[in-house]
């Protein structure tokens, strides 16, 4: 238990950090967080302005690591982001540039913009924490996290994201719109200076790998597991779903689930932290049929008629 509320202390005060810069967004930032912890990566969808570039930016500098912001435009190739072995002449060897993906924290800014075939350079680096070059392998220093921008497909000059490249996002984020005060706070902090600017770390990526094998203690109980088994199954049954979530969905709930409670100050998951988590997890999985979309049914929709659903168990908490 001292080990996990030291773990609960440091990940607070990370989202405490982060919160300076992002006003009103404390759900979000702890997603972001939990998600980074289960050493997954996570897509912010929405419209351009409402600080998806500012929550990647204020994490990277929180935990201390390395940021490269990576532009996708039509034009990218995927030698632009992995990097690319260049002859030196002088030695008569082939020397590697790394591209922006070696870095520890990667923004992939407006992925949507870039052509399957460039998005598809980043599978490779979010898997298997490695990218390869020339037949030659490269491993990603750790911690590694990519947080990728998409503004929504109705936009123009998009490419829609193909279903394995969306698979490996293990949460799907929305920021939205700060309401009244929430804007009015926004302008006051930054009336002189933008906030990210003073932004100081406040833990180290040693601290980070420290915080992701803490979260591999924390307790799930067999009823919780069985929650999270029944929700992900449940998407295959539902009728206005042609494909349902797979089970990497089912690894990604229960990944999640362990570093939110862990943020939580909990060493065990609890049936809310599911529910919290399962919209993010399991919406970008799950492809609509014909007929579901001609009726404009969202996913997310479904995801929470789900939950409405599925039964939910009254999980014995460890003693």
């Amino acid at each position: 238990m001292p080990e996990t509320v030291a773990a609960a202390t440091v990940a607070r005060r990370i989202v405490n950090n982060v919160a300076q810069v992002m006003v009103g967004k404390m759900d979000v930032v702890e997603q972001a967080l939990a998600a980074l912890i289960a050493q997954g990566h996570v897509l912010v969808e929405d419209v351009p302005g409402v600080g998806k570039t500012t929550l990647s930016k204020s994490l990277a500098t929180s935990i201390g690591c390395s940021f490269k912001r990576i532009q996708f435009t039509p034009d990218l190739l995927p030698s632009d982001v992995a990097g690319i072995s260049i002859y030196n002449q002088r030695t008569g060897e082939f020397q590697f540039r790394p591209g922006p993906i070696m870095a520890q924290v990667v923004l992939a800014d407006e992925i949507n913009r870039a052509t399957p075939k460039t998005q598809s350079a980043l599978l490779e680096a979010m898997e298997e924490r490695q990218v390869t070059v020339d037949g030659v392998t490269h491993q990603l220093q750790l911690p590694f996290l990519v947080m990728a921008t998409q503004n929504p497909i109705e936009y123009e000059g998009t490419f829609p994201l193909p279903e394995a490249q969306l698979d490996r996002f293990l949460l799907r984020i929305n920021l939205g719109y700060p309401d009244f005060n929430e804007e009015l706070a926004i302008i006051e902090r930054q009336e002189q200076a933008n906030p990210l600017d003073k932004l100081q770390a406040v833990a180290t990526p040693q601290e980070i790998l420290d915080l992701q094998e803490s979260a591999k203690s924390i307790y799930v109980d067999r009823l919780v597991r069985q929650y999270i088994v029944g929700l992900v199954e449940a998407t295959r049954k539902h009728r206005d779903v042609a494909l349902g979530a797979s089970p990497r969905a089912s690894l990604g709930i229960f990944r999640a689930a362990r570093a939110l409670a862990l943020l939580k100050d909990r060493d065990y998951a609890v049936p809310d932290d599911v529910k919290l988590l399962a919209p993010a997890v399991l919406a970008h999985r799950i492809i609509l049929s014909p007929s579901a979309r001609m009726r404009g049914v969202e996913t997310l929709e479904v995801v929470s008629s789900l939950l409405n659903e599925v039964p939910v168990p009254g999980a014995a908490v460890r003693r």
